[in-house]
């Protein structure tokens, strides 16, 4: 047994070997079963929205309520793809092989996470279980916040869409600020995390666990065809159950939201704020880019339509890249997985990362 285990009293000779069917039930989705309770959270407050909106205004209810199942009906095949993935990614343990491609020298691991991040196909909530996978698999939390920031703001389909309505210069310098921005929290966390500040900011479902962090390579064996192995196949099934559960309450709630924001905040006065002659149009675009409607695809002809009027490319890449990373989807996403220092943290770097980003398109196409 290393020098680690011993210092970590949840480890022993059982974390050594590979899980029995007994073991399953104490490996990390016990975190999960504990999150993915019926009454929690998000399923309470979802209640109290839709029950005060039935006394004030039922119309906008049922509009919220349509509006909720077409959203997850509409990204349910990323969502089962991504949990599938982490679930045979845990089941196979090749969750160590990801996971390794996140550690190990600081400076290529986050730059590894932001590249990866700006090109993979993810969406902002699909990510997910990935990124609690990660966090399970002992990944510091540095490279992850890098690859959680660059994840939702391009993928290749945005890429193609970006470049048809907004050209092809501007879909590169988006994906050219995504890895920017995903670079600069990652390192920027990493000299925090020294300081002692980030210690313990995850919670529970997201926690490294011995299975993982304890055991050596040798002991956790990757089996690529492991569906003829009993306890796999138990570990495969459970995760992927418990993940889908936990992320349809979650994704629930954080659409019902985005159909309020819709409802309530008119994109006349976005443009109101953000079009030709506001001296001060690029910081509010960041402080107005949180509306959820404004993450991915939404916000494309809505840019499109902002930069016709007379709105500067660089506040128009500001106020993309805020609403792509401060959306409702994935703030909640970070929110679920993240304690209050460390989501506040991931906000101030949304914020901030935007503003620069702005702002250094905005002197380079001055120059």
């Amino acid at each position: 047994m290393t020098d680690k285990c011993t210092q970590n009293s949840c480890c022993n000779e059982a974390d050594l070997e590979l899980p029995s069917q007994e073991s399953i039930e104490h490996r990390p989705t016990q975190s999960l079963i504990d999150a993915t309770s019926i009454i929690g959270f998000p399923v309470i407050f979802s209640l109290l929205i839709i029950v005060l909106l039935f006394i004030v205004q039922s119309n906008q209810a049922i509009d919220s309520i349509v509006f909720t199942f077409e959203a997850l009906i509409r990204i349910s095949p990323f969502i089962l793809l991504s949990v599938m993935i982490a679930a045979y990614l845990k089941a196979s343990g090749s969750d160590q092989i990801v996971a390794n491609a996140f550690q190990g020298n600081p400076l290529k691991s986050i730059i590894v996470a932001s590249v990866f991040g700006a090109i993979s196909p993810f969406c902002s909530c699909g990510v997910v279980p990935l990124v609690a996978g990660l966090l399970v698999a002992g990944v510091p939390i540095a490279p992850v916040l890098a690859f959680c920031i660059a994840s939702p703001i391009m993928d290749p389909e945005m890429f193609i869409l970006t470049a048809a309505e907004l050209g092809l210069d501007f879909a590169l310098i988006k994906t050219a600020a995504a890895i920017f921005m995903g670079a600069m929290t990652g390192y920027v966390t990493l000299l925090i995390s020294r300081s002692g500040f980030l210690d313990d900011s995850l919670k529970d479902i997201a926690k490294p666990s011995c299975s993982t962090s304890c055991s050596s390579e040798s002991y956790y064996e990757v089996v690529y065809g492991f569906w003829g192995n009993y306890e796999r196949r138990q570990i495969f099934i459970k995760e992927t159950l418990l993940v889908a559960i936990f992320l349809t309450r979650w994704l629930a709630f954080a659409f019902l939201l985005e159909s309020l924001m819709i409802a309530y905040i008119p994109s006349e006065f976005i443009i109101s704020w953000l079009g030709a002659g506001n001296a001060y149009a690029l910081p509010l675009a960041v402080l107005l880019g949180v509306p959820a409607y404004l993450n991915g695809y939404a916000a494309i002809p809505l840019v499109g339509g902002l930069i016709e009027m007379g709105m500067s490319p660089a506040t128009a890449l500001a106020f993309m890249l805020a609403g792509s990373v401060t959306s409702i989807p994935a703030g909640i996403a970070i929110w679920s997985l993240a304690k209050p220092r460390l989501f506040s943290l991931y906000l101030v770097f949304a914020a901030s990362g935007s503003m620069i980003a702005g702002y250094l398109f905005l002197f380079w196409l001055n120059i």
